[in-house]
């Protein structure tokens, strides 16, 4: 476990990222920074800080051969590891601004981003990345040089060139500029879920800062190990997952990929967890399929182990009395919930969950079991982090408190509208889309309807996805699609019934529960129209039911669409940060959701 040494570095004493590099390697330089794994070996790899102070070095003599000027952009499509964080470091210390992509985004998107920030320069991994690229290269003027980590086909052309032949093996002498702590850092674009991405500008102040405030609202030490699998290209891993860990002096080691995170959970042992609330619905589900397959006293005594640990947390919050049944939690821990808790690792002290809302059922489950979870909230506009639940004031249905220094308040339809030295420089050459979303007193609309508990915030919807039915009641239907996929059967839900008479559900079931309930039910998991079955649509309706029964009156669901195939990122149905690309999806779906409704 973590020792309590900690070794934060002060805004004081830097006033840009490079600055916080140099101020790290400074004080650590034989401290491990990263940890990769290297498939070339097949071993892991540590990186220390001094090594990677000199490989920037390298970086940028290569950089400065490229005839760049300060304020360029340059892009960066890889996965997680060391060469994300070295092209960065590099860049960035030469002035040049940082536009990160989605290994994972269609090639369209791509070509936009590309070609709207004027891209001179982009690193990319392989075969795969070139392949997507291609697509839309012969439009992208901008580009002067590809530089690619693994050898990729027509490697004829003279813009292309691998990674260990255009960094030098010494560092040429470079001479680094002065940065303006206000100038622009990196543009961000945001995977809308109508229209073209809009690039996020963020200056240096504005990530260092919102970096500072956030490692302020818990201790953090210098043996802390983070385990970063979310993209480097979202701002959530971005911030913290890596600036953070470099200003408390933290180590991160990169995990290979979401299928072995299980494995590397157990190799890692992290100390820190930033993620998704998808990670722990998998496992969840992962959990509730096994107990499936166990006699009935396992699932009891599961149950009890949640149980009794929630009532242990919220005594230590200090929000329920004591009650005799704590007296259990030593003996269900070591049955129950260590066991689980030995399979993320058995060190994790902390998991950071944002990016979308937590459903309060696994919050408790996992809570419940001894595992730390702070619920926050944010937007790439507020770089990103907003507020933050403190551990000493955990309210898991809340996105918790605002960051040190973040003003809230409660705008028109009690939209949340935030303040801080985090907002935005703006939208790249989109002085519309920035003034729509940032008021002249230099309030972020966020566009996300909320309420206060106390200090607290709870986001209760999105003002764009109000559903108005026919007799004109308003629905938020986010927190009716996260009770549903509460039942591990649905993989992903969206309600619709805009302008109808009532809702309706589009469903993606869940393939090994799918044929668990097509056995109960006697059809055929294999048969297409079996999904449309009288008697599958009758169990379908009445999981929905259970799963809204503490909703108000407007939230009942008539019909349901259910289907095997996931929406996904390629097919344009879902944001790289897995947000239902609802327009799309009601799109795609458009034809059965009309036959849904004939006669009402």
């Amino acid at each position: 476990m973590p020792t309590n040494k900690s070794d934060v570095i002060s805004l004081d004493s830097v006033h840009h990222l490079p600055g916080l590099f140099r101020e790290r390697v400074r004080r650590s330089p034989e401290q491990v920074a990263y940890r990769h794994y290297e498939d070339a070996t097949q071993e892991w790899r540590d990186y220390t800080w001094e090594e990677m102070a000199r490989l920037v070095a390298c970086w940028q003599s290569a950089f400065a051969l490229e005839n760049l000027e300060r304020g360029d952009r340059v892009a960066i499509m890889l996965r997680n590891c060391p060469e994300w964080i070295l092209f960065e470091q590099a860049a960035q210390g030469l002035g040049l601004v940082v536009v990160p992509l989605y290994t994972n985004d269609r090639p369209a998107n791509l070509g936009y981003i590309i070609e709207n920030a004027e891209v001179k320069l982009i690193l990319i991994s392989d075969e795969e990345h070139w392949n997507c690229l291609s697509e839309v290269y012969p439009q992208l003027e901008s580009i002067q040089t590809i530089v690619t980590l693994h050898p990729v086909s027509h490697a004829h052309d003279r813009r292309i060139r691998l990674l260990h032949e255009w960094v030098p093996e010494t560092p040429a002498e470079v001479v680094l500029p002065d940065i303006d702590p206000q100038s622009l850092a990196t543009i961000v674009y945001t995977s809308g879920t109508t229209g073209n991405p809009k690039g996020v500008m963020l200056s240096h102040h504005n990530i260092l800062w919102n970096t500072s405030s956030a490692a302020s609202c818990e201790p953090f030490y210098t043996s802390d190990i983070f385990l970063s699998f979310l993209p480097l290209s979202h701002m959530l891993e971005r911030t913290a997952g890596y600036y953070m860990p470099m200003l408390v002096g933290a180590s991160v080691a990169f995990a290979r990929s979401i299928e072995k995170l299980a494995e590397d959970l157990l190799i890692i042992r992290p100390t820190i967890l930033v993620t998704v609330p998808r990670i722990f619905e998998r496992v969840y589900n992962k959990i509730k399929a096994q107990l499936e397959q166990k006699p009935p006293l396992a699932t009891k005594l599961f149950n009890l182990a949640v149980d009794v640990g929630w009532r242990r947390f919220l005594f230590q919050q200090g929000r329920a009395s004591w009650s005799p049944k704590l007296l259990l939690w030593p003996l269900l821990n070591k049955l129950v919930a260590k066991k689980i808790i030995n399979k993320l690792g058995g060190r994790m002290r902390l998991a950071i969950s944002g990016g979308a809302p937590l459903s309060p059922d696994i919050a408790r489950t996992f809570i419940g079991l001894g595992l730390t979870i702070s619920q926050g909230y944010g937007m790439t506009e507020l770089s990103p982090v907003v507020s933050t639940n403190r551990l000493a004031d955990n309210k898991p249905d809340t996105v918790g408190q605002p960051l040190p220094g973040v003003e809230v308040k409660l705008g028109e339809h009690n939209e949340l509208l935030v303040r801080c030295p985090g907002v935005m420089l703006g939208y790249w050459r989109n002085l519309e889309a920035t003034q729509a979303t940032i008021d002249e007193e230099g309030w972020v609309h966020t566009g996300d309807v909320a309420e206060f508990d106390g200090d607290h915030i709870r986001i209760t919807g999105r003002l764009k996805e109000i559903i108005v039915l026919a007799n004109g009641e308003k629905i938020p239907p986010a927190d009716m699609e996260l009770a549903i996929q509460g039942d591990p059967l649905f993989e992903q839900v969206m309600i619709v019934g805009e302008g109808k008479p009532f809702l309706s559900a589009l469903l993606v079931l869940n393939p090994i529960y799918w044929e668990m309930l097509a056995t109960k039910l006697g059809v055929s998991a294999t048969a297409e129209d079996s999904l449309s079955d009288p008697k599958v649509e009758k169990e379908l309706l009445e999981r929905i039911k259970r799963r809204l029964t503490n909703f108000p009156g407007y939230a009942k669901v008539f019909k349901v669409i259910a289907t095997l195939e996931p929406w996904t990122v390629e097919a344009g149905l879902i944001t790289p940060t897995l947000k239902l690309k609802r327009k799309n999806l009601n799109a795609r779906f458009a034809e059965r959701i009309a036959k849904l409704y004939e006669g009402h």
